[in-house]
């Protein structure tokens, strides 16, 4: 546990002076407080009991001037601490997210998305607070704990023998509890994490499950995802809760030892009423100092989980990370090569998705890639801006080991439309230019043009400003796709992937974007998948997966004379013998 939040204090190393300033001033306050007690048994000693109103009137006002120092400490240490732990929290969250950015598709499926958005949020939340309460209550709880000892032995080291007792026991009370609540809060973490990822599947798939009618069957998921947390909260914190009395018990029974034996002491002449005032604040002070220690270590108990998978996500191997030495020269040509290429997503050979695959893309052609679900189609095209690594075999571009480049530099010459369109809050102008930063007004027009969504986007009536919604939701599919299309050609790039990004657009509009691009981006090397065959018709050469392997390869007339796979999917798409004897 110590030792996951030793590994993130660095991110508070930069705020040391908040956070050294922030004791220094809570310092004052705890000497402040330590310091009333003894005043006010002074003032019923020597004022009250003799009826000195002078001295009363003075100590009142020396009282009310050591509390103004002491409040203005404490109001000084919450500031500090404040600025020292948001800033802690900022850092760390920007590290976390960085780290994020870096990991491969693959380090992101195996912690899950709504995971690390629990991460990001509350778990740092945790951290940030533990910090918080650590430079105020983890620095006044011990100053007050030894500070009260030091002055109930001082006053009477006889009685203040009380604390041998009731101390041990409410540390033993404090080390269960804290003891048993660790895996409670982990366990709550992970309850909440199921709870988040129910949440996003409901707001991503809104449509869906209206369509579907089953917002019923999500809300008795959300009811079961939710009530886990709540029985998981509930197990977490009843702990606290019960363990409350018993400290309280043992508080009381002090104060009642001290009244007890002080009783005494003033019948036998050894004490003043003023004194037994001042101990029982004093032993007061100590036990609730503890008791905010045992707090305070209970918020670490439960933060520790959070730091445990907070650093789960920066410890994390990188699958995809850059060479000792990477290549940084630019793509020119484009061309493409895949040299016995073979891939499995856990890395296990016996587990291929795709087997010995072997292909040639001269720059400038376009490679069209069709297959049945599964066949790996995605897959293939992944492995060329270096989303995963091969098992075995080598990927080439521009007769280079994609693995020997600089990723920024390799993925920078290529423009990709993902299967699955991803659009971002903000103008389509802005969606646009996210494929090239300094692009004029005038390439972000003629990139829509030749995604042919121009005349669609002039429709609304902000044009090219129009505000779009999270993920695209005021726009169709169709529209999506050509501005994700427009999106990834207006750089020109030397590569272009287009994976199945014209499935949501009718069969006219295709081939308008299918000829405008070989207008625009000539000379660039294009990948196209797509599940329509009249998608693919007029490509330089068709890849026919199956089963993870290259089945047959050729042009469209090439393969139907060729290739049983080829013919079937054409003739269940276009009819039978319609061009097999061409």
């Amino acid at each position: 546990m110590q030792t996951e939040m030793k590994k993130l204090l660095s991110y508070l190393k930069p705020y040391w002076k908040a956070a050294l300033l922030a004791p220094i001033l809570m310092l004052i306050e705890v000497i402040c407080d330590l310091s009333q007690p003894t005043l006010l048994a002074s003032i019923v000693d020597n004022g009250v009991a003799k009826s000195n109103l002078p001295y009363i009137l003075n100590t009142g006002v020396l009282m009310l001037g050591i509390a103004l120092i002491g409040m203005a400490g404490g109001m000084g240490c919450s500031v500090a601490s404040s600025i020292a732990s948001q800033n802690f929290g900022a850092s760390l969250r920007s590290a976390v997210f960085k780290k994020i950015q870096l990991l491969s598709p693959l380090n992101i499926d195996r912690f899950k998305t709504s995971s690390l958005v629990t991460r990001l949020t509350n778990d740092i939340t945790q951290l940030q607070t533990v910090v918080l309460m650590s430079l105020r209550i983890m620095v006044r709880a011990p100053l007050l704990f030894i500070g009260g000892i030091i002055m109930a032995v001082s006053l009477n080291a006889r009685l203040a023998l009380i604390l041998t007792v009731s101390i041990p026991l409410l540390a033993a009370v404090i080390y269960y509890r804290m003891k048993k609540s660790t895996p409670l809060f982990s366990y709550m973490q992970e309850k909440l994490d199921r709870v988040n990822a129910v949440i996003r599947e409901n707001l991503s798939g809104i449509r869906l499950i209206k369509a579907f009618v089953r917002a019923d069957h999500e809300k008795k998921r959300f009811a079961t995802a939710n009530d886990e947390l709540m029985y998981a909260t509930l197990r977490a914190f009843n702990l606290v809760i019960t363990m409350m009395p018993i400290v309280m018990l043992i508080m009381n029974f002090s104060i009642v030892a001290v009244l007890w034996f002080g009783g005494w002491d003033i019948d036998r002449g050894n004490m003043e009423v003023g004194e037994i005032i001042a101990f029982v604040n004093y032993i007061t002070q100590i036990l609730f100092s503890l008791m905010m220690i045992g707090n305070i270590l209970l918020f670490v108990s439960r933060a520790s989980a959070s730091a445990e998978r907070v650093n789960e996500v920066l410890d994390t191997d990188i699958d995809i990370k850059n060479a000792d030495n990477p290549d940084f020269t630019p793509l020119s040509s484009g061309e493409v090569a895949f040299e016995n290429v073979s891939f499995g997503y856990s890395g296990d050979k016996n587990q291929l998705v795709l087997k010995e695959i072997s292909f040639h893309a001269p720059s400038g052609k376009t490679i069209a890639i069709l297959g049945s679900t599964g066949s790996g189609k995605s897959t293939l095209v992944n492995l060329i801006p270096r989303f995963y690594d091969v098992t075995s075999g080598q990927v080439t571009v521009d007769k280079r080991d994609v693995r020997s480049m600089d990723l920024a530099t390799l993925r920078s010459g290529m423009g990709i439309v993902p299967q699955d369109t991803i659009l971002f809050s903000g103008t389509i102008k802005d969606n646009i230019r996210w494929g090239k930063e300094d692009a004029t007004d005038e390439e972000i027009i003629e990139a829509a043009r030749v995604a042919q969504a121009h005349e669609f986007i002039m429709s609304f009536p902000e044009g090219y400003d129009t505000q779009l919604g999270q993920r695209g939701v005021n726009l169709s599919g169709g529209q999506k796709q050509r501005i994700a299309i427009a999106r990834a050609i207006i750089k020109k790039p030397p590569i272009l992937i287009l994976d199945d990004s014209t499935s949501a657009v009718d069969v006219v509009t295709e081939q308008r974007i299918q000829k405008a691009l070989k207008e625009f981006i000539r000379g660039s090397t294009i990948f196209i998948i797509a599940q329509r065959i009249s998608s693919v018709m007029d490509a330089d050469k068709i890849l026919v997966l199956n089963e993870g392997r290259i089945e047959a390869e050729g042009t469209h007339e090439e393969l139907l004379k060729s290739s049983p796979l080829y013919q079937d999917i054409y003739n269940s798409q276009l009819g039978e013998g319609v061009m097999i004897d061409a």
